[in-house]
This record gives structure tokens, sequence and C-alpha cells, in this order.
């Protein structure tokens, strides 16, 4: 390492995790439920129901359920499956 490069702290640093199967980069170690959904359908739709489950995630909860408005710490391929539901 050279004397220009600098270390970032670990919620500074990129991580690459795992959504619906594609490998996507954030900037921080948390990801908000709204993040993951943009991450997975490029969009938040009101009229739709976002389900996510998470596994491989920094503890103390490594793997459940993101309810809406909820934060998850991640670390390197986290990984998220989102699903869609069209409110009826």
């Amino acid at each position: 390492m050279s004397d220009t490069e600098t270390i970032k702290p670990e919620a500074e640093k990129d991580f690459v995790i795992i959504v619906n199967g594609q490998e996507k980069t954030v900037p921080s170690d948390e990801v908000t439920f709204d993040k993951v959904v943009i991450l997975a359908f490029g969009a938040v739709d009101p009229n739709t129901v976002y389900t996510i489950t998470y596994r491989h995630a920094k503890a103390p909860e490594h793997e459940g359920i993101m309810v809406e408005g909820g934060i998850v710490t991640v670390k390197e391929r986290t990984v998220f499956n989102v699903t869609a539901t069209t409110r009826s």
C-alpha cells in the first residue's frame, strides 16, 4: 500500500451484496429496505408489496425477513431475495 492510499473504516467501504442472484455494490455496511427494492427492481412501486429475506448478514441477526423501513447491516456477499406482489 502506498502512502497516498487510505483505508476506509468498515462502515465506509464498498460491499458486494447479492440481490436476486445478481452482484450489487453498496457504499456502506447498512442497507435500507427501499435500497434493496431499488437494487432489485429499479424503483419502489407504492402499489406493490415487497417481501425481502436475507442471509449471511453481519451479527447480531445473520438471517431473517426485512420489514418495510428496516435496515440490515451487511458484510461481503450478504444475500437478499426480493419478491414483489401487486396489491389487489
